[in-house]
């Protein structure tokens, strides 16, 4: 294993999407398009802004992952940048520091300051997590609240209450991702996965009955539906591998479906807001985000 601060040679590209997880990002824009159908009914130009600006704190908080994970990671995952001596560890910081400026910055440059009222705290939360609440019982709550608050960013300042539901829903797939995604090294008790497959199950039918509660159409209400199938098509069936049979590999598989999973899970509440052909280009992306996954782990 090479030193956690070896400076030898910059690091390549290659390295640092690894580092930042770079397909996982493809998760992150639907949670602010949730938001803002949820919130205004369309999306506006500030959208694009909006998800440049979640991606980079997103891409922020898996850096700094693995700055403050590099003496653990060199016993248990010792391919990932920092141990294998690709990525100093100082520049995963200093890439993380770099990524939550630009993150602000974007919120800021969109919606001036008023934006900051929600990406302070999505910042914040993402930093207490990676640097102190990790491996707490507040971590998963850490985790879910800046997803929640991912959603929110996408609602427009002033309208942010009626995206409060897709918010939470989000958040509470999150939580049970993370309270699964501890037992990726060492495999989990059954009752763990277990959990999470009943959250997952109680999180899709809420996504698909939020659209009637709403007295939305009948095509948001099929949208939300045929969305809510396909997440837990793909996520509930890795889970129930891991119910089965709850390893390290299989707990790691759903963890990994899951964060791609998001992606129909956004599409259902994007559907169910009345964005059906937003949605259908969620949809279309999930495979190809999976796909990608495959070439560099989103966990």
């Amino acid at each position: 294993m090479h030193h956690l601060n070896d400076f030898g040679r910059s690091p390549r590209l290659a390295d640092l999407a690894q580092l930042v997880r770079l397909p996982a990002a493809l998760s992150v824009p639907g949670d602010v398009l949730a938001g803002a159908m949820a919130s205004a009914g369309r999306p506006g130009p500030r959208i694009v802004g909006t998800m440049a600006s979640s991606v980079a704190l997103y891409w922020a908080g898996m850096a700094l992952n693995d700055y403050a994970d590099a003496t653990v990671d060199a016993v248990e995952r010792p391919a990932r940048p920092i141990p294998s001596g690709r990525v100093a560890r100082r520049t995963a910081l200093a890439t993380a520091c770099g990524l939550t400026v630009a993150g602000l910055g974007l919120a800021v440059l969109t919606d001036g300051r008023r934006a900051l009222g929600v990406a302070v705290p999505l910042a914040g939360a993402v930093w207490a997590y990676d640097l102190r609440l990790k491996s707490t019982p507040l971590g998963p709550a850490a985790m879910a609240g800046a997803r929640a608050l991912n959603v929110l960013a996408g609602a427009q300042p002033g309208r942010r209450l009626p995206a409060l539901p897709a918010a939470l829903l989000t958040g509470a797939h999150t939580y049970t991702l993370t309270a699964l995604s501890r037992h990726e090294v060492t495999g989990a008790p059954r009752a763990v996965p277990a959990t999470a497959l009943a959250g997952s199950t109680a999180t899709a039918l809420a996504a698909a009955a939020l659209p009637g509660l709403r007295r939305r159409s009948g095509t948001a209400r099929i949208g939300a539906a045929a969305g809510a199938l396909g997440y837990l098509a793909s996520y509930g069936t890795a889970q129930a591998r891991a119910v089965r049979e709850p390893s390290a590999a299989n707990v790691r598989s759903a963890v990994g479906t899951g964060i791609m999973s998001l992606m129909p899970l956004q599409a259902a509440l994007t559907a169910g807001a009345g964005g059906a052909a937003l949605a259908g280009i969620l949809a279309v992306a999930h495979p190809l985000a999976r796909r990608l996954a495959r070439q560099v782990s989103p966990t």
